[in-house]
């Protein structure tokens, strides 16, 4: 189950339900791009496909999130 925590424009923004012992972050998908964020603080962890240009403004949009995106992580998977 890959539960949607948030939607901006083309962007997916999830949690993978089995990666709990991992620290805070998000998967971000756009088409057939993807990236992978910590949210503790917001910084790319892995990026497959998108352009560097993209990567910023993904970043900037998790960052106007970040405090709704901890309190989701922390609701799914505890503190």
């Amino acid at each position: 189950m890959l539960p949607t925590v948030l939607r901006s424009g083309p962007y997916r923004v999830y949690f993978y339900s089995h990666e709990p012992n991992e620290p805070a972050h998000v998967h971000v998908d756009r088409d057939d791009d993807s990236a992978k964020f910590w949210l503790k603080p917001v910084a790319l962890a892995l990026n497959l496909g998108f352009s560097p240009i993209e990567l910023r403004r993904i970043q900037r949009m998790l960052r106007e999130n970040e405090i709704i995106l901890l309190e989701k992580w922390n609701a799914r998977f505890g503190s």
